[in-house]
Parts: structure tokens; sequence; C-alpha cells
């Protein structure tokens, strides 16, 4: 497992928005200073086809982020051998300005789960996944980003903090940090609390980059329980959250993430219009200060 340095140097993006196949023209059209467009690499892990094509189109005008969700580097197994070699396929075919994945598993003695599921943050987890993140990013040859992940349950056997947790994955492969801050807010609402003091914690030199996304009530528990559901707008707190926090860390590339309900391609732009009028806010403020 080869550790690279931990001080980052982040691409030249602003904000984004996650590619969809309804949008390929509009954003294959779009020319926006600082746009940049992020797709699930599973979608597009094929030899060829009119879909990797419209990727390898939208590409040759913007810059593409790579947002894994089936590595399952919480496993107990080792990443997929096959996966992993059509992943580094892709970012070689592609070559996008980021790679990241989740902190979870779904894959167990050999079946898929469709979820990303939680672990308990022991120093037997940190290992494991550390190894699984080194053998990543050797397979790629380049350093990933590791989302937070959002939490709805209180979950036993815990003896690392969150973010320390993270910390110490950073200082052991040299990835950096995918900072969701939407599931910052629904797993303070859940679990109880302060997001902005968490938030306040979080080790901003580690950020590549940031996911903001809506989120719903859940539809037995309503506002008791908060889903990280990726069909609504950006609410009002997770803007607020977001913008104490470049402020605090100066801008990084930002995503618009829209999984569900996903509106016309000019509504996205205008969502993502207001996280680059942050940006920057957020790029004067540190120019000020320096």
């Amino acid at each position: 497992m080869r550790k690279a340095p931990v001080t980052m140097s982040f691409p030249p993006l602003g904000a984004g928005v996650g590619l969809k196949p309804e949008h390929y023209d509009a954003a294959l059209s779009a020319r926006v200073d600082g746009l940049w467009f992020e797709v699930h690499p599973e979608n597009y892990m094929v030899a060829g086809g009119p879909r990797l094509g419209w990727l390898e189109a939208v590409r040759k005008h913007h810059p593409v982020s790579l947002h894994g969700v089936s590595l399952s580097l919480a496993s107990e197994a080792e990443p997929d051998a096959d996966h992993l070699a059509r992943l580094a396929t892709l970012v070689r075919r592609i070559e996008p300005a980021l790679v990241s994945e989740h902190l979870a598993w779904s894959r167990w003695n050999g079946s898929y789960l469709p979820d990303l599921l939680p672990f308990a943050r022991t120093t037997e987890a940190l290992r494991r996944i550390a190894a699984h993140v080194g053998r990543t990013q050797d397979a790629l040859g380049r350093a990933i980003a590791i989302e937070n992940p959002s939490h709805y349950l209180r979950f036993d056997g815990h003896t690392w903090d969150e973010i320390d947790f993270l910390s110490e994955l950073v200082s052991r492969t040299g990835c950096t940090l995918l900072l969701d801050i939407n599931n910052v807010y629904v797993s303070a609402c859940n679990l109880g609390y302060e997001a902005q003091s968490w938030l306040d914690r979080f080790p901003a030199e580690a950020v590549s980059e940031i996911h903001l996304a809506g989120h719903s009530n859940d539809p037995a528990l309503g506002s008791e329980l908060l889903i990280d559901s990726h069909d609504a707008p950006v609410a009002p707190e997770v803007w607020r959250l977001y913008r104490r926090f470049i402020d605090r860390a100066g801008p990084r590339p930002t995503l618009i993430e829209r999984d569900g309900h996903v509106p016309a391609f000019d509504v996205l732009m205008r969502e993502r219009a207001v996280a680059d009028a942050a940006l920057a806010a957020s790029a004067e403020t540190q120019e000020v200060a320096a």
C-alpha cells in the first residue's frame, strides 16, 4: 500500500451537477466557467455503446468526476479485482478530475446488497478499510476521496470518533475526503448532535470535494427520521452549513446531487449558480484575509 503525501492540491473546479441521461444534450452544449459533471462509474464501465459515447463527448468540453457506489470498502473482503480493473480502464479513458467512493459496505459472502451499509468504527475496521483504499489507489494510480456517510440510528461498537477515524484514514493512505454536508445535517438530526459544531471540527485541509443535496422525511416517522433522498432542492439549513464551511476552508469543488424527481437542466443550473456564487464569495474572503 503506497502512502501519498497528505498535502493536497485541488483541481480548478467550481460548482457542478450530477449528469443524468435526460440532460446529455443540454450538458453537451453548456458553456459555463467552472462547470463540471459527476457520474457513477458503474453505469459506464463498459467497452462501448451510446452511454459511454455521450460521457466521452461531454468530457471533451467539461471536467468529469467519478463517484463510485459499489467498491464496498468497509467489507471484510478485498475490493473485487474485476471491478477494480474495469474502473481503472474507465479512469484511463475519461481522465476524471476527481474519483470518490463511499465509506460503507455492500458485499457479503459473494452477494451484493443494493445499499450503503454501516459498520463499527474500530481499529480493526480502520486497518481493513485503509488496506482496501490503498489497494484501490494502487489500481487506479491516484488518490481517491472518501465520503462521510449518512447515519440513521445509533450503532453499538464504535471505538473511534467519526472525524478522528476519517482523519486517521487520510493519514494512513493519502486519500482525500468528500464532505457531504447534507449527510452531516441528516446524521446530526437523526442522532441528536449539533451539525455546526461537528462540521467546525472537520479536517478542511483534506477535503477535495463537497456534495450538497436535498433530503426528505421518513414516510412513517416524519421529521423524526430524515432520509438522504437526493430528491429535493438543497435545504436552507444545508446551505448555511455549506457557507460556514467554505468561509473557513476556502472554495472546494462542489456538486449539486439530484437522483430523484430530477428537474429540468436549467433548474439544476440555477441551484448550481447559488453554490458557484458562494464559492466566489469564499474566494474573495480568502483573498482579503491573505
